[in-house]
């Protein structure tokens, strides 16, 4: 039996109460998401996601903000469109911040991070941002957190 006390806090009905991390929230990373595909991703003046190899591409510069603890939003800095993921596991941009742009970030064992969809999932399992050998984005539903297409790398902005 859960009872809400309010929208900050939760107690448990063994007595245990679950913590809230507002102070870890809006958090904000200006980073090139380097893919271990070796493209760099970018979000274009028209909202077209796709990998760039081209270290200087305005359209590569993202914002990673922290929505929620483990929890970030990505929007492109020039173009200003936010990365989104479709309930077909279809990656986009759209210039409206809306829960298919909230995704999961994962620090993986060999230090490249993953990104999940916060709210779609393809039978049963998590659908990834991947980009293939030609910087052309994956379906989610064609993913998975073992493939190196979905591992990525935050490069600092130099």
């Amino acid at each position: 039996m859960v009872l809400e006390l309010d929208s900050k806090q939760r107690w448990a009905g063994s007595g245990r109460r679950s913590h809230t991390y507002h102070h870890l929230e809006g958090d904000v990373r200006w980073r090139q998401l380097y893919s271990s595909t070796q493209f760099f991703l970018r979000i274009n003046s028209h909202g077209k996601v796709d990998g760039t190899r081209w270290k200087e591409c305005p359209d590569s510069i993202m914002e990673i903000r922290s929505v929620g603890v483990g929890i970030v939003a990505i929007r492109s800095i020039h173009s200003g469109f936010y990365l989104a993921m479709n309930r077909k596991g279809k990656i986009y941009g759209t210039k409206v911040y809306s829960p298919n742009c909230k995704f999961k970030e994962c620090l993986e064992e060999n230090h490249y991070n993953t990104y999940a969809s916060l709210l779609w999932q393809h039978r049963g399992r998590p659908m990834f941002l991947s980009l293939n050998g030609q910087g052309v984005p994956r379906r989610g539903s064609k993913t998975s957190q073992q493939h190196s297409s979905t591992h990525f790398l935050p490069l600092l902005i130099s």
